[in-house]
């Protein structure tokens, strides 16, 4: 039975880093938002993922998402996300799996990765702990302009870096502007080509690559929306 499951992306308007736990993962007290760009899942019968028609090894989350919820199928994964740019590209297409088998449970969930409980949920939330406390807020309509480099980075490396740093309080939304800023010099160039074009003060989405902006600025990168679960 062939069937189609929508895989949005997330948005982290705010991030502060409020703690780290004995294993080393680090509490976070954030604003996420669900946006209208979405990869597209495609299941049917089988076994096998294939991501924009090219098969993939195991070591990806769409495979790790059916193996948590002991199904299996052949999934066909049309990619819009960017790779590596801090808008949950992965976690959301575990979080769409989870949704094709009928799993909510946030454990799971949280087990895959600490952005899928967010995913698995979507809309706007309060999110909380290492990603799986999720409070639903109320959706508020909002345009937002994107700019996305030509490279990831490494949200581990920048943990890492942010410990190092001494554990900084951002001035603006995102803690981890600065620790993203030492581990990848590069998002500076493109921080400022989205703030020359748009009069507006970019802010980091999560660990990076992606700037953003409020409003709409079709010149200056991907306008996107709020998008409702």
């Amino acid at each position: 039975m062939r069937h189609v499951e929508r895989a949005p992306a997330k948005l982290t308007l705010s991030l502060r880093v409020v703690g780290v736990r004995d294993d080393g993962y680090h509490l976070i007290d954030a604003e996420m938002v669900t946006l209208d760009l979405a990869d597209t899942l495609t299941f049917s019968e089988g076994s096998g993922v294939v991501f924009d028609g090219a098969e993939v090894g195991d070591d990806n989350l769409v495979t790790r998402a059916l193996a948590a919820v002991g199904r299996t199928a052949s999934v066909s994964v049309a990619k819009r996300i960017p790779v590596g740019a801090g808008l949950g590209g992965g976690s959301a297409d575990a979080a769409a799996v989870l949704r094709w088998a009928g799993c909510s449970d946030l454990t799971v969930a949280a087990s895959l990765g600490a952005d899928v409980p967010f995913c698995v949920v979507g809309g706007r939330a309060r999110v909380s702990g290492i990603g799986e406390v999720v409070s639903a807020l109320p959706v508020v309509d909002r345009l937002f302009t994107l700019l996305t480099p030509p490279f990831g980075v490494s949200t581990p490396a920048v943990y890492a870096a942010w410990d190092a740093l001494g554990r900084p309080r951002a001035d603006g939304p995102n803690d981890l502007e600065p620790a993203a800023l030492s581990v990848e010099p590069r998002l500076a160039e493109f921080r400022d080509q989205l703030g020359s074009a748009t009069g507006q003060t970019p802010v980091l989405a999560g660990s990076g690559s992606t700037w953003f902006v409020e409003g709409a600025y079709p010149d200056a990168g991907l306008v996107t929306r709020t998008d409702r679960p």
